[in-house]
């Protein structure tokens, strides 16, 4: 049975199909809350993979240096720059592709040592070298010695 007006006219008993402008803004702003909760702990967990990835390379050359000194009673100082072909052996970033890596990663001498005696690495996120737009505030750089020392600026980022 059709609902009548007042003058008589039938109305047509249809229903809409569609959302209302109330409903997509609600759907909006559930949406944009829970984005602003997620995305902070997204980048957290971006930055620890990325502070592994730099963590691992060092591990892996220290490897690589330690197996040079057995050969060659010395460690190898290194940079991006390097010329030496000793020096150019050495992997100078921490992911598959320099662009890409996190941290560019040098090795020097150890404060008040000689080369020969103990090498420092020390992995510096986000320089001009590798991926520019990778920051950590929380650790900085990643440093690690053939003596077994690890530090960053907050004791929490070797573990």
């Amino acid at each position: 049975m059709p609902l009548h007006d007042r003058d008589g006219a039938a109305w047509i008993n249809e229903r809409r199909k569609g959302f209302t402008m109330i409903e997509v803004m609600v759907v909006l702003v559930v949406a944009a809350i829970l984005s602003a909760v997620a995305y902070p702990s997204y980048v957290e967990s971006v930055r620890k993979s990325r502070r592994a990835e730099g963590r691992a390379a060092l591990m892996q050359i220290m490897q690589q240096q330690e197996r040079f000194y057995t050969q060659h009673n010395t460690y190898v100082p290194f940079s991006s720059s390097s010329t030496d072909e000793h020096e150019k052996k050495f992997k100078w970033f921490s992911g598959n592709a320099a662009k890409d890596s996190a941290y560019e990663i040098k090795a020097e001498a150890c404060s008040n040592e000689m080369i020969q005696d103990c090498v420092r690495l020390t992995a510096m996120p986000g320089t001009e070298n590798v991926n520019t737009s990778y920051r950590d505030p929380v650790c900085g750089d990643l440093v690690l010695t053939s003596t077994g020392v690890h530090s960053a600026d907050n004791p929490n980022c070797w573990k």
